[in-house]
């Protein structure tokens, strides 16, 4: 089972997008031409694809949730430009073989790779990402690690159901390893830079639970018979701190772009 399962939906419905401060950052990254390839890992339900839809014309999403790729497909197929291909891909990152002379220009993993083996998925990615491509990883900061002060709260509640330790699925969260930007610097990408673009957003409290029922560590399966309970216990202390039934948060995207240096773009 999935870290994910049963989250595809929510996860497509209630996850923030890729904020167009991100989008353009990520277009200005990766060289120009035409076939443009975007490859993205970890696409769940395809919210970084949508987002550049319009800039890349030959995708490959690819993620080993099987529901994910079946959100993302319904939601990208029918908003697919003329003339532009997709792929959505079932399987692992760190095994996955592009078709033959297929190299991507961009590479993104937003919000996942956590969740890979990285030296596997870097070694992977030098076999075939094209000359001057660019490896860009990103993330905002989860629920359970952000600091509003109501946010906490509800990570508070998340504890008193599921217990102290981070869930992942129906296992824990493993320890966090390495600073990215050092994983990154010890591999074949080692030309990096650091971006973090601040984010504000809003939120009522059914957007709350719905993002929470998106993640690995409050899927909805895992409250079994207490989710009416825990879906009321989080708007109780939502009710303390929102404002008008408004919530605000303060979050930033970090941004990694990283490639290989110039002597060894052209091997």
């Amino acid at each position: 089972m999935s870290a994910f399962s049963g989250t595809a939906d929510y996860y497509r419905q209630y996850r923030p997008g890729i904020p167009s401060e991100v989008v353009a950052m990520l277009n200005h990254a990766a060289p120009t031409g035409s076939p443009r390839r975007l490859l993205d890992i970890g696409t769940g339900p395809g919210l970084v694809p949508e987002a550049l839809l319009e800039r890349f014309d030959d995708i490959i999403a690819l993620d080993s949730d099987r529901d994910m790729i079946s959100a993302a497909e319904a939601a990208l197929r029918p908003r697919l430009p003329c003339g532009s291909r997709l792929q959505l891909v079932y399987g692992r990152a760190e095994e996955f073989a592009p078709p033959l002379g297929w190299r991507p220009h961009l590479v993104t993993c937003c919000r996942a790779f956590h969740w890979l083996d990285q030296q596997a998925l870097l070694c992977r990615l030098d076999e075939y990402v094209a000359p001057g491509g660019v490896l860009a990883v990103f993330s905002d900061r989860s629920l359970w690690t952000a600091d509003n002060d109501w946010q906490r709260a509800v990570r508070s509640v998340v504890q008193d159901f599921l217990g102290e330790q981070r869930r992942a699925g129906t296992g824990a969260f493993g320890p966090i390893g390495p600073p990215y930007r050092q994983v990154l610097r010890n591999s074949a990408f080692s030309d990096v830079t650091e971006t973090v673009i601040p984010v504000r957003r809003t939120w009522n409290a059914e957007e709350v639970v719905g993002y929470l029922y998106s993640t690995s560590f409050a899927a909805p399966h895992l409250f079994m018979e207490r989710r009416d309970g825990f879906e009321s216990a989080v708007k109780a202390v939502l009710a303390e701190s929102a404002t008008g039934g408004v919530l605000t948060e303060d979050n930033a995207f970090t941004m990694l772009t990283a490639r290989r240096p110039s002597s060894r773009e052209g091997r």
